[in-house]
């Protein structure tokens, strides 16, 4: 029989900590658990929303990590929290109950964005590989899922990336009443296992890291700049940005907003800003301008 050590990890200020396992104990892609209801058929993770600081948790293949809400610090229960886990796989505790089918729980949960129009939807398991945006429902010909999001009256643009979707809604409607809507129809489309893509669509040319076979020197060094420092950011507001074009003769850097990004009251002018200033500064000489279109 397994012998389980936990090795934890914290830092202060920080509402979640670490608990890393010598063993593997879940799925090899992170659940992530925002409840106890989302926690049924895990009975380890349930567990843990029994303890009153707990407000969510992710699972994954050797490790889950723990979210506290701000009545304490890790510091005061961190130890008893890991005696407990210890104590609970030793004893032959059950981590996830498996049905018939081997089914994972999905979960999704909303979460705001700088644009107070679009809400970005984030799913436990990937969705796509590559990022795609649909401005209405004639482009989502071979998206079902987008398809069936522009049914909702409120939904104006769908864009989707990795494990996340977001959507720009029109202003018939506020995402108080709308969200928890939302929400469900996308956990519950991929929880049945339904077709995302059933192509990547022909999009907008951009060019990015993994299509600058045919890019100059100045252009690689612009996309891999904004695929490493500008990207991950965007990518976190539920955003993206393309680059679309360089003018060697006036040294002007053209991109594309997506997604949360588009159509931002603030976005255009922070990342035109922002992205210019980092581009100058990394690239002296060669940029004098940055123009950001929206998508």
């Amino acid at each position: 029989m397994k012998s389980y050590q936990i090795n934890t990890l914290t830092e202060k200020g920080n509402p979640w900590a670490k608990f890393k396992f010598n063993h593997p104990i879940g799925p090899k892609e992170e659940v992530h658990y925002q409840n106890i209801d989302d926690a049924k058929g895990a009975p380890l993770i349930q567990q843990l929303f029994y303890l009153p600081f707990v407000k969510s948790v992710r699972l994954f293949e050797s490790q889950i990590e723990v979210e506290r809400f701000d009545i304490l610090e890790w510091s005061e229960v961190i130890k008893e929290v890991q005696e407990q886990l210890q104590q609970y796989l030793n004893d032959g505790g059950v981590v996830i109950e498996m049905t018939s089918n081997d089914k994972i729980p999905v979960s999704v949960y909303a979460e705001s964005t700088p644009n107070p129009a679009v809400m970005k939807f984030v799913a436990n398991k990937p969705l796509v590989t590559q990022t795609v945006e649909f401005k209405n429902i004639d482009e989502a010909n071979n998206a079902l899922m987008a398809q069936q999001l522009f049914h909702f009256p409120f939904v104006k643009e769908v864009f989707i990336d990795a494990n996340y979707v977001s959507i720009t809604k029109y202003e018939v409607a506020e995402w108080d009443s709308i969200v928890l809507e939302v929400r469900e129809f996308i956990r519950k489309y991929i929880e049945e296992g339904k077709l995302i893509l059933k192509e990547i669509p022909q999009q907008h040319e951009t060019t990015d890291e993994s299509t600058a076979t045919n890019l100059g020197e100045t252009e690689s060094q612009i996309v891999s700049i904004l695929d490493e420092y500008i990207k991950p950011a965007v990518a976190s507001d539920g955003g993206n940005i393309q680059f679309d074009s360089y003018n060697e003769v006036d040294k002007t850097v053209q991109v594309i907003l997506q997604g949360a990004c588009s159509g931002c009251p603030s976005s255009t002018f922070t990342l035109k800003n922002g992205i210019e200033n980092m581009l100058k500064e990394m690239m002296p000489g060669k940029i004098k301008s940055v123009i950001a279109l929206n998508g």
